[in-house]
């Protein structure tokens, strides 16, 4: 028997066959080029698949893992748009007349290198991102195959390092836990993980950092029991499955899920959720690279509507920008995009685009009961301003004869502060609210979610954050506005209780924590 440890971060106990992560070989191949315009289509070409790849892992992480997990992906996406970066990698195609394959690991290198060197340990870490990216596009230029594991059994997956990237691409079905010698998000366990290792049976606990490789009797009795504890927990949950959302003195609440694509919905039914509370149309921007059709974007919503059954479906509309971009919008450089040129300001000030998506969400709201939200509001002209086009939209449609809904609610998201100075007000325009906690608690602090240099002072239970909710809460009830909240907050089991007793209609969360947030809310006396 022997034992490692490291530094445990999810729960749970796992036992299985270990199996290595194997990376394509690595081999940079590096040759002069004839035509250099040639090569630049090569590049240029392996550049937009591999943001196509990135979209997909974006609404993958999201579906799974949640918002913060997937703005790695974001990240990645605005990095392969950054100039200095293509620009550099063009230039050595052109001027050094080398083989796309070597620009841009040339440049992956050098700006890793560059970003290693900051003093500043937020830039130090892009240094990892910059390499990752290269990497991705480095694979699809020379064609190497997939890095994956070789298991086609559940197993334990062991690796020196995994990339964020590199972890959402395996097969869920297959993967019981992991152990790595270098990212502290799984569990760090140094050298003592070894090839040697491979195929051997652990068990690896995900509280306490524990992995035990061959283990004796008593330890796997130990841990076996644990896991046995967990799964009867697990099953009890399940139990929970059609039951109500509702507290021991009979208050009812709203369940909803995020999700960031229609693929996503097998994991919103497979969880029980009451409906959707946010569906990120920006999906269908970021996978492609042109404007989504009318059409393609109908065949979405329809899609969402009809698998919900009847359920409310609320799709925020276009909210691009900022972290999330995409090259055919031609958006300027921003100094501060967070606060640019973004969400609902693109669509007011691109009225064909966002007539488009206006037309397919009327259109697809005769398949069933969608709400349409609306990001990023800061004033009642905008509102009434999106009303207005609405109101046409919806007249254009019944001229030509087209079926929807006789009823569309119409929601905006609270993620600023002038939106939650000006709820009352908002709360009469409107019928529902939804608090977007990550952007409102980042607007309200001063700071810059995704910098982790702020970690120590970004406090998303600060009493600012709470009072801004109880503010839109009595704003909204008083004008007979719901509220939900669909920031990651939503599913902070620490503050359910609070969000409650605030008078928070609706939680809305990813599909997995559906379940323990309705026994959350079945333990809970409001009083």
């Amino acid at each position: 028997m022997e034992q490692i440890f490291g530094k445990g971060v999810s729960k749970g106990v796992a036992a299985g066959p270990i199996s290595f992560y194997r990376r394509a070989s690595g081999v940079i191949p590096r040759h002069e080029v004839s035509d250099t315009a040639a090569e630049l289509e090569r590049f240029r070409a392996a550049r937009e698949t591999a943001k196509e790849q990135l979209a997909k892992l974006y609404d993958k992480a999201l579906a799974e893992a949640g918002e913060d997990a997937a703005m790695l992906f974001e990240a990645h996406q605005m990095m392969l748009d950054d100039l200095d970066f293509v620009e550099s990698i063009e230039g050595m195609i052109e001027n050094d007349r080398v083989n796309a394959e070597a620009a841009v690991s040339d440049t992956g290198a050098q700006f890793a290198e560059m970003f290693a060197a900051m003093d500043d340990s937020y830039m130090q870490a892009r240094a990892a991102d910059i390499r990752d990216i290269a990497a991705r596009v480095v694979g699809i230029l020379t064609g190497e195959g997939e890095s994956g594991i070789v298991s086609d059994m559940p197993c334990i997956v062991a690796a020196d390092d995994l990339a964020p990237s590199e972890t959402v691409q395996l097969d869920k079905a297959l993967i019981l836990g992991f152990i790595t010698a270098g990212i502290p998000a799984i569990i760090s366990a140094g050298d003592a993980l070894q090839p040697e290792m491979e195929g051997k049976y652990a068990i690896i606990d995900g509280q306490t950092g524990e992995a035990v490789i061959e283990p004796d009797d008593a330890e796997r009795e130990r841990l076996l029991k644990k896991q046995a504890k967990e799964k009867a927990l697990k099953e009890l949950l399940d139990q929970l499955k059609g039951k109500p959302n509702v507290t021991k003195d009979g208050r009812n609440v709203m369940v909803y899920c995020n999700i960031g694509s229609p693929a996503d919905i097998d994991a919103v039914l497979q969880n029980d959720g009451g409906g959707i509370g946010l569906f990120r149309s920006e999906f269908l921007y970021l996978q492609g690279s042109d404007y989504p059709t009318e059409d393609e974007q109908f065949e979405a919503y329809k899609t969402v509507a009809e698998r919900m059954g009847g359920r409310r479906v609320i799709i925020r509309t276009l909210d691009i920008g900022a972290d999330k971009q995409a090259d055919y919008f031609h958006l300027d450089k921003e100094e501060n995009p967070a606060m640019g040129l973004r969400a609902i300001r693109i669509c007011l000030t691109r009225p064909e685009v966002f007539r488009t998506q206006l037309r397919a969400l009327y259109r697809a709201s005769a398949y069933g009961k969608i709400a349409i939200m609306f990001p990023m509001i800061t004033s009642v002209w905008e509102v009434q301003e999106i009303k207005r086009i609405c109101r046409n939209i919806r007249a254009e449609l019944a001229k030509e004869g087209v079926p929807m809904a006789d009823k569309v609610e119409l929601g905006i998201m609270i993620e600023t502060p002038a939106a939650v100075m000006m709820s009352a007000e908002l709360a009469r325009e409107v019928d529902f609210f939804s608090v977007g906690t990550n952007d409102l608690t980042q607007y309200l602090l001063a700071m810059d979610r995704q910098n982790p240099n702020l970690a120590p002072f970004c406090d998303p239970h600060h009493p600012a954050v709470l009072r801004a909710i109880r503010q839109t809460v009595e704003s909204a009830h008083q004008a007979g506005c719901s509220v939900g909240i669909c920031g990651e907050l939503a599913a902070d089991e620490a503050l359910t209780e609070a969000f409650l007793r605030l008078g928070v209609d609706e939680l809305s969360v990813a599909p997995s924590r559906i379940l323990p947030l309705r026994e959350k809310i079945r333990s809970l006396t409001l009083g």
